[in-house]
């Protein structure tokens, strides 16, 4: 988000705890820093980002004192990411590398061959939208049949296909 490159410009370790914020789903309401409804403590936040409590205190005024900033991360939510326990509720994730992540279409044709498959989905995330390490996780129920996987790799804006 290039709003918090121009806030905290000169400031990075500041940046830094924005970002993780982000990254998380932490918001910031009244003053605070929250994970949902629990009240994170500045120590723990700037613990988490590898800054100091103080850090993470200026960090969060900073956020509140724009009001851009403060209208996006007051919206933010955390949410559970399936991906990583796939194995334990009978599921599997497809990770997708995209040759351009901003290209329209890639969700619709993945979702298109998968329902082609009879493949139900559970979950879709864009993991570092921002960043160099783009993946989109799809989450389904149960393992998609081998004949498609070819489908799959030929979706549009799929540079590489990683099954788990």
């Amino acid at each position: 988000m290039e709003r918090i490159s121009a806030v905290f410009a000169g400031l990075p370790s500041q940046e830094k705890v924005a970002r993780m914020m982000l990254r998380l789903g932490l918001s910031v309401r009244n003053g605070n820093a929250y994970c949902g409804d629990v009240e994170m403590s500045d120590t723990a936040l700037g613990k988490a980002a590898g800054a100091d409590r103080r850090v993470a205190r200026s960090a969060i005024d900073k956020i509140g004192k724009d009001h851009e900033l403060s209208r996006f991360f007051v919206g933010l939510r955390p949410i559970a990411l399936l991906a990583d326990i796939t194995p334990q509720i009978g599921c599997s994730t497809l990770a997708i590398v995209p040759t351009n992540a901003s290209m329209p279409g890639i969700i619709a044709d993945v979702s298109a061959v998968l329902l082609a498959a009879g493949v139900s989905i559970r979950q879709v995330v864009i993991d570092d939208p921002d960043g160099e390490n783009v993946h989109l996780l799809v989450v389904i129920d149960g393992n998609i049949p081998a004949e498609f996987i070819p489908s799959l790799k030929q979706c549009r804006g799929v540079a590489s296909l990683i099954l788990r």
